[in-house]
């Protein structure tokens, strides 16, 4: 299976990137900067690209089967939000234009429900400074993915708290609510994260809706 991975340099990415060569994926790895992509493989071609660039994205995509996407226009872009929504707008567009028929995309933890009616977002459990961020890709979720019927698109959203760990193999999936264990916590690592999205390339499980994952 050939793999587009748009956002492969990222903190998410990387550990993607890493997990899908492991298993012997063909990876087109799509990026701002080819440098910092730090994986060297047979199996991988460095591509940059400029994701609001529709057209030459849809190029870039072309005989792919997949597209896995960790686009993230950065924490600290005064943006965020708005280049949040053009870039999954530029996506969605590009993959139907490349005849692409599925899309898995990093999803964010703040939609997730913590109680009947009230997400992550509406408890005022998310940090100010990476808010805009949180409620823009809510918005990709509510406003472009769920009307989409065209793509088979998943929404792999982690847990509230995502870090670097272990692989360990060992954690929970789940649909729309906040992933917890026994004490209240909700985490899991990027390196489990990683491979429960490989996973699902594998054998996919999830069609047009958002999935989650936890301890």
């Amino acid at each position: 299976m050939k793999v587009a991975l748009i956002g492969a340099s990222g903190f998410v990415g990387s550990h993607l990137l890493k997990e899908l060569l492991s298993r012997n994926y063909h990876v087109i790895a799509i990026v701002r900067s080819a440098d910092k992509v730090k994986e060297k493989s047979d199996k991988l071609k460095v591509v940059e690209a400029d994701i609001f660039d529709t057209n030459k994205l849809a190029e870039i995509l072309k005989g792919c089967d997949v597209v896995v996407s960790a686009y993230n226009p950065g924490w600290t872009n005064p943006n965020i939000a708005e280049d949040t929504l053009k870039g999954y707008k530029s996506i969605l567009a590009a993959a139907k234009k490349a005849g692409i028929k599925r899309i898995q995309i990093v999803g964010g933890a703040g939609s997730l429900y913590v109680e009947k009616g009230k997400t992550l977002i509406d408890a005022g459990l998310i940090p100010n400074d990476i808010l805009p961020g949180v409620k823009a890709l809510a918005k990709v979720l509510k406003e472009q993915l769920i009307p989409e019927k065209e793509i088979d698109w998943v929404f792999f959203s982690p847990a509230g708290s995502f870090e670097k760990g272990k692989r360990t193999g060992k954690y929970r999936l789940g649909l729309d609510d906040l992933i917890t264990d026994k004490e209240g916590n909700s985490n899991i690592s990027v390196e489990d994260y990683a491979k429960a999205m490989v996973d699902e390339l594998d054998k996919p499980k999830h069609h047009h809706q958002r999935f989650t994952i936890g301890y």
